[in-house]
Order: C-alpha cells, then sequence, then structure tokens
C-alpha cells in the first residue's frame, strides 16, 4: 500500500481568474502578488507562487459534506496554474518545507484520526493513518495557519520507483 497527494482540479478557478476585483470580493475572493517565497503555496499546482506571480486568495469548502466536520478554508492558487498530478507515494515540495495537520476521515466525513508531521518525513505519517482500513482519506492542512493543503487517498499502486523525494 502506499498513498497519492490530490491537487485540487484547475477547471474549479478558471472563471475567478476572469474577474475584475468587485466581482472577485462578491465570490469572496481577492487578488493578490506574492511578496514573499514561500508563503503562498498553490492548491492546484501543489507549488509555491514566486515573488511576484499572481494569486487569487479565495474562500474554499475543501471538505464538503454532512456531518459535523464539514470544513472551508482561505486558500490560495496561483492564476492560470497547471493542475499537479503527483505519481504514487510523491510528495510535492510545497509540503516538505511546513509542518502538517493530518486528518483521516472515513467514508461518511467524520474525523477518526489526526497527526502532526514534519514536511520533511511525511510518509511515516501518512502510511501510519492509512493502515488502518477505517480511514478512507486523509487531508493535509498547514499546521501553522490551518488552512487545507491537499487531500491524500491510499493506492496499491507502487511508488515509482526512480521519484527522489528531496529537492
Amino acid at each position: 500500500m502506499t498513498f497519492r497527494i490530490s491537487a485540487l482540479p484547475a477547471e474549479n478557478f478558471v472563471t475567478l481568474a476572469t474577474l475584475d476585483g468587485p466581482a472577485l470580493a462578491r465570490h469572496g475572493a481577492i487578488r493578490q502578488v506574492a511578496d514573499h517565497a514561500p508563503g503562498f503555496p498553490c492548491r492546484v499546482s501543489l507549488r509555491d507562487a514566486a515573488i511576484g506571480e499572481t494569486v487569487l486568495l479565495v474562500h474554499y469548502e475543501h471538505q464538503p459534506v454532512a456531518s459535523p466536520f464539514r470544513a472551508s478554508h482561505a486558500i490560495y492558487v496561483r492564476e492560470n496554474a497547471a493542475q499537479a498530478m503527483p505519481a504514487a507515494g510523491e510528495v510535492p515540495a510545497m509540503l516538505r518545507s511546513r509542518i502538517l495537520s493530518l486528518r483521516g476521515f472515513n467514508a461518511a466525513g467524520m474525523m477518526l484520526a489526526a497527526d502532526l508531521a514534519e514536511g520533511a518525513a511525511l510518509e511515516p505519517a501518512l502510511l501510519a493513518m492509512l493502515a488502518d482500513p477505517a480511514i478512507d482519506y486523509i487531508h493535509l492542512h498547514f499546521a501553522k495557519p490551518g488552512c487545507y493543503a491537499a487531500r491524500v487517498d491510499r493506492t496499491t499502486t507502487q511508488p515509482d520507483q526512480t521519484f527522489d523525494p528531496l529537492p
């Protein structure tokens, strides 16, 4: 068993990228320019925005379930970002440089487990949580601001043996 980290679908944000400031505000979003790096982690590309790059700060419902754990938070999305498709077992560099909160949910959207992990040592924590068959998926959050980072699912696909997890 291994895991696969999933980015948010790029198509969810295409329309927002075409809107001006007042129209974005009506959607609970604003346009910003990254003024330091890292610091503007894109949930579509799973990469930090470069200094000077335009990002959208949007309110996003990352846990749209009919349970007490329904949740949303602010996230960054780089304008016109290509959707990341990490290989099985791959941890994007954006996640490696941060302390992460792992929240394990069952199929009904109920949180059954939670833990913290340094991004540089994320794999053992993910595999330990996914070893529990009651855990259906994991949400990763950036521990300090608490915002959603990515989803993790169990997979039987073996990790790419040529992947070097340390950039």
